[in-house]
């Protein structure tokens, strides 16, 4: 039996988090929601189903897996796995009886013999799903999915706890100055042999584990709560941060962070607080920017979700960012705030919209188209330079795509502007 990894529509709940990436490949944790399916099954040959335009970046570097190929299915009995599922240690077996996991209204699973598939074969993967859901029996499961961006947020701890405990064999290897504390358990602590701590550095695992990956660097005064996770070669300069963090790969953050995650290639090197929050990659954040992730009130935070603003039923939601965007200096974001992908954000001394559209300009409180998707491309081949990253053709294509896509909603505010 192999497994198949697919998205269903709920990616579109993901954006911008999800414009320029798979639902799966989103971050929970140490890992993917991806990674933490495959760790269930290890060896077992992989099918993936997503959107057409993000296939070609995603197969990049992976062998001996199919990526949209239906004909890939009929070949033995196959295990369907919902991208959005955050799949714990051995809640899902491989083999069992043919049928779908439903969770409420949510498809966790369907697992099916051969037979089965080639009677529901089509040629659309939706609706082949659809009939394959028609034929099996139901069967009602508990489980954590991935509706909405803060969700990554609301189960990060949890992810970073289950993380450590299935990553770590061996305690501290790399060297901890005598100056530097472990306030807590040590063996709650683990820090890869390649990386660097500082002198006066303080790791808090009173509250949770933390982990420290190959080739990262906490500077001095830094100060760490668990649980919390820094991958690999990021830098952590001087910072305080809380609990509830996974951050990198080659990130650079300073400041105050907490209940955050940081996707990767990303900088927030400057002061400035970052809460309950959710960053892709290639982004910048300049010095002082800070967001809010509490009202004053305590009431619920509005988020803007496919195309109207829908009540969270949180109290703690802070922003969240989509790739390659640039904030200037000073920036307040508002509670709940979501920015797209590719966007230039310059502070006007007051509180940002609580929404802004991917490749946006914001200026002097308006939104402008810029000087477009070439200059924006132009921009992010530099930025992936300075890491010694090409920007790879069909990147390119996923932006292209994005802009596409994100169109209607950025034109129509950029009219309202010009009023």
């Amino acid at each position: 039996m192999k497994i198949c990894i697919f998205e269903d529509e709920g990616y579109e709940n993901l954006y911008p988090i999800s414009l320029t990436r798979p639902i799966f490949e989103l971050k929970c944790g140490q890992v993917t929601l991806r990674e933490r399916i495959l760790r269930n099954f290890p060896g077992v040959y992989v099918s993936y189903f997503l959107r057409d335009y993000l296939a070609t970046v995603f197969s990049q570097g992976k062998k001996e897996v199919s990526v949209n190929e239906m004909e890939a299915l009929k070949r033995e009995d196959v295990l369907f796995i919902n991208g959005r599922w955050l799949l714990s240690k051995g809640e899902l077996s491989l083999t069992g009886e043919e049928e779908v996991g439903i969770c409420g209204e949510e498809t966790l699973y369907l697992r099916a013999t051969t037979k089965t598939i080639k009677d529901c074969f089509c040629l659309n993967f939706r609706e082949f799903i659809d009939s394959l859901k028609q034929k099996l029996k139901k069967k009602e499961v508990k489980a954590r999915m991935i509706t909405y961006p803060w969700d990554l947020i609301d189960n990060n701890c949890w992810a970073l706890e289950e993380d450590f405990e299935f990553r770590v064999k061996e305690g501290i290897q790399g060297k901890l100055p005598s100056s530097a504390t472990i306030y807590g358990e040590k063996d709650r602590v683990f820090i890869a042999k390649s990386a660097t701590i500082q002198p006066l550095v303080l790791l808090d695992s009173t509250k949770g584990s933390i982990y420290i990956d190959e080739e990262a660097i906490v500077f001095g005064h830094s100060h760490i709560k668990g649980p919390s996770y820094i991958g690999k070669k990021s830098q952590i300069l001087g910072a305080n941060i809380g609990e509830g963090i996974s951050i990198g790969p080659l990130c650079r953050v300073g400041g105050e962070v907490e209940e955050t995650i940081i996707h990767g290639f990303t900088n927030k090197a400057h002061r400035g607080f970052l809460g309950h929050s959710y960053l892709g990659e290639w982004i910048n954040i300049g010095a002082l920017c800070t967001n809010s992730d509490i009202k004053n009130d305590y009431s619920t935070v509005q988020v803007y979700v496919k195309g109207e603003f829908m009540d969270s039923e949180a109290t703690k939601v802070g922003s969240f960012i989509g790739d390659h965007t640039k904030l200037g200096i000073g920036c307040l974001l508002n509670t709940g705030t979501v920015i797209g992908v590719g966007g230039n954000i310059v502070t006007a001394g007051k509180v940002l919209p609580k929404f802004i559209p991917s490749f946006t300009w914001y200026l002097n409180g308006k939104f402008y188209k810029g000087y477009g998707l070439k200059q924006i491309i132009e921009t992010a081949k530099v930025v992936m330079s300075r890491r010694k990253v090409t920007t790879s053709s069909e990147e390119v294509k996923v932006l292209e795509e994005a802009f596409k896509i994100t169109k209607k909603e950025r034109e129509k505010l950029i009219e309202k502007s010009k009023r």
